[in-house]
């Protein structure tokens, strides 16, 4: 088989990665991809906005499977345009990713269907936002209805960062469209989870729980992020809970999706609050989560290819796992999630063990061949071990060889598994 991943990024890298083990596959293309893909795939330069290019560039050299990696292509109807070209993709329809690229609508379905969820309210006028606002008081959530790429949710702690961001999105338009609506919800507290599970219409078949790292400084401080870095499984939740939410949110969120007439292929990420009164969605994602499945997809000892085709041919593919441990730190470019820093070189990759997994995001090749920051999330380091502190022991110990003025990353990723918090031990 020919396989195509669409996408740049490190959840990108690791789908090509893993998708190369299959035997059932002779060639992996990645489009656009990244210079850091290359020792699984060869690239292809056609951007993921570039639908009809890609498509031609599928039916010419006879591809016979398409994963889409990002949300956005996906909320523009790529994997529409692909099936009506009689090519297999694997990816939702742009109707069935709206359970992402509104938190609106994702609300209102789950309201309508009795997934648990926080209580919220939606808005497009400053003044109703403010009076809420002065109705519930702080802690509260806000958030941009539309997408941000992580970065449109302000868990205000205050009334003044509330009505602060309130204010950025709904009449500074901070997102642009994005902010159009926003979305005023209940703040829960407990472990946070992320949830992933491949779908065919009511077919659910959930992958192995983890835990991700949103906020951009050690101990859960600074702005929110695409991620920050995350680990897999999540020993602190009991196996009862997450098959809990398997039952209650996952498979009652696909029967939903085709009741209302958007029936979802592709991957549904539930991120999830395990709260008191059991897990509860705080968002869908209609993909593959980044950096998630940088530490998932290396547990999976299935042949990937082969669970999504026997899943698309209808059939309930059984998918085995190992028992390790699995942690990654996502280096990030200084300034992220902001402006950041570009062009900075990475000293040390090359000295890396080869027992740890490298996946880039963010990098590209300067003239002398070196890797160089090329904004944002940089690259992903990840570890296996017997448990999560060895991981993570592996996992700083081979990011201390990478020497780059250019970046940070967080030094409490995983800490919350050994001691249940980020505090430094």
């Amino acid at each position: 088989m020919k396989v195509l991943i669409i996408g740049r990024g490190g959840r990108e890298h690791a789908l090509c990665w893993k998708v190369r083990q299959s035997p059932l596959v002779a060639k992996v293309y990645a489009a656009p991809g990244n210079a850091g893909m290359e020792d699984c795939a060869s690239l292809v330069p056609i951007t993921e906005k570039e639908h009809q290019a890609l498509i031609e560039f599928a039916q010419r050299e006879g591809i016979d499977l398409t994963i889409i990696g990002p949300e956005a292509p996906l909320l523009d109807g790529l994997a529409d345009r692909f099936r009506e070209a009689g090519l297999r993709v694997f990816g939702p329809n742009k109707t069935a990713a709206e359970i992402e690229g509104s938190k609106a609508f994702a609300k209102a379905v789950m309201k309508k269907h009795r997934i648990p969820t926080a209580d919220y309210a939606v808005f497009t006028d400053y003044e109703e936002a403010m009076a809420y606002l002065a109705e519930k008081g702080a802690p509260i959530v806000v958030k941009a209805d539309g997408l941000a790429a992580g970065k449109g949710v302000v868990v205000a702690q205050t009334m003044t960062e509330a009505k602060e961001a309130v204010r950025e999105m709904l009449l500074n338009r901070k997102f642009g469209e994005a902010c159009a609506k926003v979305v005023l919800e209940e703040f829960m507290t407990g472990e946070e989870i992320s949830l992933m599970a491949l779908v065919h219409g009511e077919t659910v078949i959930p992958l192995e729980p983890a835990q991700d790292h949103k906020r951009a400084y050690d101990g859960d401080k600074g702005p929110n992020t695409g991620g920050m870095g995350a680990y897999s499984p999540v020993p602190q939740i009991q196996p009862e809970v997450i098959q809990k939410a398997v039952e209650t949110i996952l498979k009652p969120t696909a029967k939903a999706l085709v009741q209302e007439g958007r029936p979802f292929t592709g991957v549904l990420y539930a991120g999830l609050m395990v709260t008191q009164g059991g897990p509860k969605v705080i968002e869908f994602n209609a993909r593959f989560g980044d950096p998630e499945t940088q530490v998932v997809l290396p547990r999976m000892q299935s042949d990937l290819v082969e669970v999504i085709l026997s899943l698309l041919e209808g059939k309930k593919p059984n998918i085995s796992w190992d028992d390790e441990g699995m942690l990654g730190v996502v280096a990030a470019a200084k300034g992220y999630p902001g402006e950041c820093e570009k062009g900075a070189t990475l000293y040390g990759l090359n000295e890396l063990s080869p027992e740890v997994f490298l996946f880039h995001a963010g990098t590209c090749k300067n003239a002398a061949g070196q890797f160089i920051t090329a904004g944002g999330r940089a690259f992903l380091l990840g570890a296996k071990g017997k448990t999560i502190p060895e991981a993570r022991e592996k996992v700083y110990g081979e990011l201390a060889k990478v020497k780059c003025s250019g970046i940070f990353y967080r030094r409490d990723i995983g800490l919350r598994a050994l001691t249940g918090s980020t505090e430094q031990v």
